[in-house]
């Protein structure tokens, strides 16, 4: 091992030796980066993902679904609660060896290719997705077969047309909506409504007498239609609400597959991919009394400028109907309710905020989740609401008829993080929340149960642990998984009434893994830029640690407002960095969610704050303890907003960080997806977009940068980082720029093995000082010496 130069500190009486007195990293260093997180993935056992109760798939009462890891992939098993047995959800063997038969591909019991499925006719059969077709076996005959593609509107489908949510224009009295009595059928008919007998036959009906067809709208055209899957009876059949459709601007981004995997030409594609700022489609509801043949469109003066309405849901008794209305900017949020009769609309709640309203649902779910809840008690009457108006996420129950509230059901210097389980008659509320156990981990989820009015708050999970309930649909019984990262999981069956244990389920099995030289990383909490508030983080330190070393310190980054993002629940994940000399960190600064509304409103028109003067503060505590974290040298990644973070870094804090790794950044907030932008950033655009801009901001550069995109990136627009380079190359500044031409978002799947190297080669290179291996005298690797199909002509 060659001699290298080492430099040095006195610290606390003795020697600091830089981490640059390893000796030459080689080859074989790098590919057991590469390779640690799958093969510590392999050593844990028995670890159980989240369960999915059944009875509403195979008429069963009281069973659920898990998937569990085991010695060479995964299996799945079955759990009836009432009878607290457990068993294999199907023969294992049985279905691989049909799988394989009718796919033509080798399937492997422990490693079937689906996550998850649905029980079909009494759990005789199952089905799932593979491959983007849905499979049915049959689980008698255990034989299986291809069904086919999924197509747009089936609810797995998962298309590149997915941020188009306009709904579209179908005609025809062939798709109809029928009437809950059974007698009418809806339809839309040259971009109107129509509705007809359901016994009678399409176009042979006299016009207007009564019986036959009956045309309800004449206002309807091609850029302003009536949308089908907006039509919605009342539950009395007698009334009728559509969506009147005016339409937006069509923005689409064009991709050039400059290297498709089949043929030697380029291919060209589209995608639709509205972005902040974009004129929107305008709906307008408007609500038909079918007998009387009378249209009432809603006067929209509380609902004038709609980001999004949610569908009609009419009440049970038929008086009238409700919607959402989430106002451009995202400052106003409303229930709104329509009077059948009228057609009068009253707002029931309102929501409204000086930065932003996340108005994505509240589930349970750390890292993207809102705090839209809403409960209907006793067909309206009254209704459970989540808001944060005093500051935290908190449940109200609000008066049904005068919208105003009736008490505040949670209250605290805590957050609801999810409602599981309501019960009208009891009036009782079963939820999960963190933040409520002083001294713990403010992000801990535990379950609880209140009474409507507040009173008899109950703790339902005492480990001190990340916990997370599933509730059967009767909510008879739940099931607790609990984990921490230093914590191998536990998941049990509990009796609600009494909450008491059932039957453990599971128990993590990780010894392997320990003996495989796996730890834990260290939980490390600093105080803020308040000097009040405590920022929580977590320490991967190096393989094979030498606390007389120093260290050089690179933070793994994710800022994005919709989740927080350091590891609460036990994994086998490692930071791959950490094998080649490297201290990793993690930590989730102000503007992140899950904390109190203060917390999180950081990020309002701010996105480049990204938390940085609270993880500053937490890097330099963290070196004030630790003589071996090397504050000199600071690099950052981070992959989608994360990459725009990466970059923001050397761009706004030159001062502290050194070298960046910045993939599929969404480098200016203007040229990113309509939904998350401006949720954060606001509408209407103005000079906050541009002084969050990687883009505008690209002259400040300092340190070392590298870009990494994948030219069909689908998630962030690929020209993102294309207009940094731009203004890079203008602005006369040294960067690295590593384009992937077949990759999506990301850059993963066959080419995350590539662009993972490359960015261990960029932080050795950089931040330890190291020689590279010579990667091109290295054999090639079976992806890189595969061909196209088409020959050269």
């Amino acid at each position: 091992m060659r001699q290298r130069r080492a430099r040095a500190a006195w610290v606390c009486g003795f020697v600091l030796v830089s981490s640059a007195a390893y000796g030459q990293l080689m080859a074989a260093d790098f590919d057991r980066a590469l390779d640690i997180q799958e093969k510590y993935s392999k050593l844990v056992i028995d670890q159980p993902e989240q369960p999915v109760w059944q009875e509403g798939a195979a008429g069963d009462v009281d069973t659920f679904v898990y998937r569990k890891s085991v010695e060479g992939g995964h299996v799945f098993e079955l759990v009836d609660a009432a009878a607290q047995t457990k068993q294999p959800a199907f023969d294992h063997a049985k279905l691989a060896a049909a799988l394989s038969a009718a796919s033509g591909e080798s399937v492997k019991a422990t490693t079937l290719p689906f996550m998850r499925f649905r029980y079909k006719d009494s759990r005789s059969a199952l089905e799932f997705i593979w491959n983007g077709s849905r499979w049915h076996c049959d689980l008698q005959a255990y034989t299986c077969a291809n069904q086919g593609l999924l197509h747009p509107g089936e609810e797995e489908y998962e298309g590149d047309d997915d941020y188009d949510d306009t709904p579209k224009a179908v005609n025809g009295a062939d798709k109809t909506k029928a009437s809950p009595d059974g007698k009418w059928l809806a339809y839309v008919e040259n971009y109107n409504v129509h509705v007809r007998p359901k016994d009678g036959k399409a176009g042979d009906e006299k016009e207007g007498d009564g019986k036959g067809k009956m045309e309800l709208s004449a206002d309807g055209s091609e850029g302003n239609y009536y949308a089908l899957d907006t039509l919605t009876w009342s539950p009395d059949s007698k009334y009728l609400v559509a969506y009147r459709i005016r339409l937006g601007y069509r923005r689409l981004i064009h991709y050039v597959d400059a290297a498709p995997a089949d043929q030697l030409q380029p291919e060209s594609s589209t995608m639709v991919y509205p972005k902040p700022g974009d004129v929107l489609a305008l709906p307008q509801p408007v609500l038909f009394d079918v007998a009387a043949k009378r249209e009432m469109p809603v006067e929209n003066s509380l609902f004038p400028n709609p980001y999004e309405l949610s569908a009609p849901v009419w009440w049970k008794d038929s008086r009238g109907f409700t919607f959402e209305y989430n106002q451009r900017g995202h400052q106003v949020y409303r229930v709104i309710e329509v009077d059948a009769h009228t057609g009068a609309a009253r707002a029931l709640i309102t929501e409204q905020s000086d930065t932003f309203i996340n108005y994505e649902p509240l589930v349970m779910n750390q890292y993207d989740t809102g705090k839209i809840y809403r409960h209907d008690v006793d067909d309206g009457k009254e209704i459970v609401w989540a808001s944060e108006r005093d500051g935290w996420e908190h449940l109200y129950l609000i008066d049904g008829k005068t919208g105003g509230v009736v008490n505040q059901i949670t209250q605290g210097d805590w957050v609801v993080r999810a409602v599981n389980y309501v019960d009208e008659k009891k009036r009782q509320i079963w939820f999960e929340a963190s933040g409520m156990n002083g001294g713990e981990d403010p992000y801990f989820v535990h379950g609880y149960r209140i009474n409507f009015d507040g009173t008899g708050l109950t703790p339902l999970t005492p480990v001190e642990a990340n916990h997370h309930l599933e509730y059967s649909s009767d909510g008879k019984y739940y099931v607790d998984t609990w984990s921490r990262i230093d914590m191998a999981p536990t998941m049990a069956l509990f009796r609600t009434e009494d909450n008491k244990e059932l039957m453990e389920l599971e128990h993590t099995d990780i010894s392997k893994l320990v003996a495989a030289g796996w730890h834990p990383p260290e939980v490390f909490t600093a105080k803020g830029r308040d000097g009040k508030t405590d920022i929580w983080g977590v320490i991967y330190r190096p393989a094979h640690f030498d606390e007389h070393k120093k260290y050089p310190v690179i933070e793994d980054i994710y800022a994005g407002p919709q989740g927080s993002f350091v590891p609460k629940l036990f994994s086998a994940r490692v930071e791959p960095l950490t094998e080649l000399g490297f201290v990793v960190v993690q930590m989730d600064g102000m503007g992140t969610n899950n904390r109190s509304k203060a917390f999180h409103d950081v990020a309002w028109h701010n996105l480049k704050d990204a938390g940085f003067p609270d993880r500053i503060l937490w890097h330099k505590a963290a070196a004030a303890k630790y003589p071996w974290y090397d504050i000199s040298r600071v690099g950052v990644f981070g992959t989608s907003a994360g990459g725009q973070s990466a970059m923001g870094a050397l761009l706004f804090h030159p001062e502290f960080y050194k070298v960046a790794v910045s993939n599929s950044g969404c480098h200016d907030n203007r040229m990113d997806k309509i939904w998350w932008n401006e949720q954060w950033m606001g509408w209407p655009l103005g000079p906050q977009y541009s002084e969050s801009s990687n883009v505008d901001n690209a002259w400040r550069l300092q340190g070392k940068l590298m870009l990494v995109m994948g030219m069909m990136d689908h998630n962030v627009d690929p020209s993102s980082t294309l207009q940094v380079a731009d203004r890079l190359i203008k602005a006369n500044k040294t960067f690295d720029l590593l384009v992937v031409p077949e990759a999506d978002h990301g850059t993963r799947g066959p080419w995350t093995r590539y662009t993972n190297r490359n960015l261990f080669d960029y932080f050795v290179k950089n931040l330890l000082d190291e020689e590279l291996p010579d990667w091109n005298a290295q054999p090639a690797t079976a992806t890189a010496a595969t061909g196209n199909a088409e020959a050269e002509p």
